[in-house]
């Protein structure tokens, strides 16, 4: 729990490459591209889908 608290409060420095997971951790996946207007494209695992999120929505977690 204190991970997720911690994360909320670091600025998102997100790149394409980057692996996300949802802040509810239901969904993960990695990022395709950073939009002009500083929303995030990102694939989630096992799909072909590309989802629009805010940063905030989203943190970074480490590829085991």
């Amino acid at each position: 729990m204190k991970t997720v608290v911690d994360s909320l409060w670091q600025t998102a420095s997100f790149q394409p490459g980057d692996a996300v997971q949802t802040l509810r951790g239901s969904t993960s996946g990695v990022i395709v591209k950073i939009l002009a207007d500083g929303r995030v494209v990102w694939v989630p695992r096992g799909t072909d889908t590309e989802l629009i999120s805010l940063p905030e929505s989203l943190r970074k977690v480490s590829v085991s």
